[in-house]
């Protein structure tokens, strides 16, 4: 399975914000769309960087409640892992996994064309492993 089947099924929308978008703000667009992360893009396809809730908290743990007024340059993850639409469900995870993101910007040639998050991925592989346990078990009990 590739990352294009799970957007296929999810969506390629993707929530972006500007780079001077404020850290209140951004708190606000993640409740807005009850997502954990957005993409940060100066023209809303190219990946500047990626802003989660894990970075908001390390910013508050640092600054306190100074960090609210911030740009979300001065909060959001520059070093971002992309995936593209042919990247395997398998390298995603591994690259979750081995990196500790959660969230992985999908891009093309055209540039930003969806999100993948952990959830989307498990999600997936789960929806894979009942597939084939139905199959499996049609084939020994011969219902098919």
């Amino acid at each position: 399975m590739r990352i294009s089947d799970v957007l296929r099924v999810k969506g390629a929308r993707v929530i972006t914000v500007t780079p001077d978008t404020t850290v209140r703000r951004l708190l606000a667009v993640l409740a807005e769309h009850g997502i954990g992360a957005v993409v940060v893009s100066g023209d809303g396809t190219s990946v500047d960087g990626i802003a989660s809730e894990r970075d908001i908290v390390r910013a508050f743990a640092k600054r306190g409640a100074a960090a609210m007024s911030a740009p979300v340059t001065d909060i959001c993850t520059a070093d971002v892992h992309t995936v593209t639409p042919q990247t395997s469900l398998e390298d995603v995870a591994r690259m979750m996994t081995e990196r500790r993101v959660r969230h992985a910007p999908v891009v093309a040639d055209s540039g930003l064309c969806g999100i993948v998050s952990i959830g989307d991925v498990v999600k997936s592989r789960i929806d894979e492993l009942e597939t084939e346990r139905a199959a499996l078990t049609d084939y020994i009990t011969g219902t098919r």
